[in-house]
């Protein structure tokens, strides 16, 4: 064999076929255009009002930051939305992990914007900076959902301390609500203090449970089933349907165990199949029955003007407890005292009181 003669390989590589690209050229300029420019207050309201979702993501951006100039205009921008708002079903959702939340609520959803409505999901997840961005990964399930033209997903800031994200998440309720949205989702990761928040923002609380997981009634808390306007056993198809219906009546007997809540209305338990859909339109008759009930004996206004009383002292609450704790004088002091406290130099008590009086810069009653 020739030493000198060329082979040609048996591997061949074809010319593809160009694709056309897979952001639209325009759409992408204008994203380029609006997020390098630097809007006022008006132009948020306008971009909000006329349901510009990007203007929408922007503000909430806003919300979300702990930059003093973006939270005054935040502020200034939440202000000007609130004649705008409060139309709309806020509705809570909740169930523990394994329960195919994510699978009910682009069910449902889908379900919603199929009928008409214009809805927003919002996320509660304090606990998303150790857990990588859960409420991220159910953004990646509901695929459908997402790329719903009737529907707008924001998954909640990662990190931070519950009543932080619990706050903006009520406020991004008054942008989405201003925006248009009819139906807000506020959903909750796995079963825990986060419920006790978004309780204290929804007017309906849905907790979406599962059967076939040993106890169900030990898998969750007593306080939480109390909070739920409505339970739903999900994965009810196939060979688990006697399984769900099984569990739903054992929810309904520790229910008649509980007395009536205060809205006068029996929480229903009922079984549902995200997956396969069925059920979910019952699910949404529930849901109206219970707003056309408490709009009826006036516990609905009640409930909003309770919320709106507990938030307002909820934001003096954490307005103090930033301030006091990023005061530059506090910051220099409590360490200083908290080894004190640890060395049984002084007590817990007199160190609390030695950091507020430096705080308030008077002597205090403690």
């Amino acid at each position: 064999m020739d030493s000198h003669k060329n082979h040609e390989s048996a591997l061949k590589v074809n010319q593809g076929v160009e694709q056309p690209p897979s952001v639209d050229a325009h759409s992408a300029q204008r994203f380029i255009s609006i997020k390098r420019k630097r809007l006022s207050v008006d132009e948020y309201i306008s971009g909000i009002l006329s349901k510009d979702r990007m203007v929408l993501s922007r503000a909430i951006t806003l919300i979300e930051s702990s930059l003093p100039e973006h939270q005054k205009l935040a502020q200034q921008i939440i202000e000007k939305c609130l004649p705008y708002a409060g139309n709309s079903y806020r509705i809570g959702i909740s169930g523990v992990p394994g329960a195919g939340k994510s699978t009910f609520i682009e069910a449902l959803g889908k379900y919603l914007t199929q009928q008409g409505h214009q809805l927003a999901v919002l996320a509660i997840d304090p606990s998303s900076g150790r857990s990588k961005g859960s409420i991220l990964g159910d953004k990646t399930r509901m695929e459908d959902l997402s790329n719903d033209p009737n529907a707008f997903i924001r998954p909640s800031p990662s990190a931070g301390s519950l009543g932080g994200v619990a706050r903006k998440t009520r406020e991004s309720i008054v942008l989405c609500e201003a925006a248009g949205f009819d139906v807000v989702f506020v959903e909750t990761v796995g079963v825990g203090q986060s419920e006790t928040a978004v309780h204290s923002m929804v007017d309906f609380f849905l907790l979406v449970q599962i059967a076939g997981a040993g106890d169900e009634l030990q898998g969750i808390k007593r306080g939480i089933m109390e909070m739920a306007d409505g339970i739903v056993i999900n994965k009810a198809d196939g060979t688990n349907i006697r399984k769900a219906e099984m569990a739903a009546n054992d929810f309904r007997n520790a229910l008649h165990l509980f007395p009536l809540p205060a809205s006068g209305w029996s929480p229903l338990v009922m079984t549902c199949s995200a997956y396969y859909k069925t059920n979910i339109d019952k699910v949404w008759e529930m849901v109206v029955d219970y707003f056309e009930f408490t709009w009826k004996n006036d516990f609905f206004s009640y409930r909003r003007r309770e919320q709106a009383k507990f938030w307002m002292y909820e934001t003096i609450n954490n307005y103090l407890h930033d301030s006091f704790y990023n005061n530059t004088v506090i910051q220099h002091q409590i360490e200083k005292l908290e080894s004190d406290v640890l060395n049984d130099k002084v007590s817990s008590f007199i160190a609390a009181r030695k950091l507020l009086e430096k705080y308030f810069g008077t002597k205090t009653d403690l």
